[in-house]
């Protein structure tokens, strides 16, 4: 099996609309290595397409991403007012860095979706400074 060069995987990951891995294409000869590539969001919490999120009980949007990321930086970006989650409170990072907490405040009935980073917006960055490759979370509340 043929090894991808960082090359060949930039222009793959154009084809599939991932422009955030063109952003380690400096040294185009390098090897992919979870380092030197673009984070990815691994979980969120709530999951996404998750049609009964309890608006209630859910008071935080939690997304984990594959590596640790810049503190203070982050693009939760709307698609539209009615599908932001109303946020209540400072946005943070746990302690392993990796996990980005948004405090919200949900209502019954609704479908929540947000991009985290777009390609507009890529302040969700690794702390190498790499911009994650953006993620889509839609949800539903019960």
């Amino acid at each position: 099996m043929k090894t991808m060069t960082m090359r060949s995987f930039a222009v793959l990951g154009l084809a599939l609309g991932v422009g955030a891995m063109v952003a380690v294409a400096s040294n185009t000869d390098k090897k992919p290595t979870v380092a030197n590539m673009p984070a990815v969001v691994v979980q969120s919490v709530p999951q996404a397409g998750d049609t009964a999120v309890d608006a209630a009980t859910t008071t935080e949007i939690r997304v984990t991403f594959s590596k640790k990321m810049t503190d203070k930086t982050w693009s939760w970006s709307q698609i539209s007012d009615d599908t932001f989650p109303k946020i209540t409170g400072e946005i943070r990072y746990d302690k392993d860095g990796k996990t980005c907490i948004c405090p919200v405040k949900l209502e019954p009935g609704k479908t929540y979706a947000t991009w985290l980073n777009s390609g507009k917006f890529k302040n969700f960055k690794d702390d190498g400074g790499i911009p994650s490759v953006p993620y889509l979370l839609v949800f539903e509340t019960k």
